[in-house]
């Protein structure tokens, strides 16, 4: 039982870490990207629209759309994964001397980043023109 308490003990200790908090931050980040981006999409959805699940106003999408969305967002949910390891990488090279390494591993992850917010952006603009 000792090793249970020493096990909530150590998350404890986390939770009064930076990273840790800016880990969640991102995963909620993402989460409510991927979410908003779900609720679009779902609109879309022609078997939810026959079974009038769905109280919306999109055109039907052509095989073009839908291979765009769908390779986006495969790319969207390879950037998130890739933002989290270069995001990983600097918290630990920090904590070591290796000051060049450190940068650009936080340029990578912030572009990283910003390039998985941008795929988001541009699904979201397209359903914002999609449907009315």
């Amino acid at each position: 039982m000792k090793w249970l308490i020493d096990d909530l003990l150590a998350v404890l200790e986390q939770f009064k870490k930076g990273e840790t908090w800016f880990g969640i931050g991102l995963i909620l980040g993402f989460g409510f990207l991927a979410y908003v981006v779900a609720q679009f999409a779902f609109q879309t959805d022609s078997v939810l629209r026959y079974l009038h699940l769905t109280a919306s106003s999109c055109r039907d999408l052509s095989n073009g759309p839908i291979i765009f969305l769908f390779f986006g967002m495969i790319f969207f949910m390879l950037a998130i994964v890739v933002t989290f390891g270069e995001f990983q990488r600097y918290f630990t090279l920090r904590r070591r001397p290796a000051h060049y390494e450190t940068r650009q591993a936080l340029l990578h992850g912030i572009a990283w980043g910003v390039f998985a917010v941008g795929i988001a952006i541009a699904a979201l603009l397209f359903f914002k023109t999609y449907c009315r």
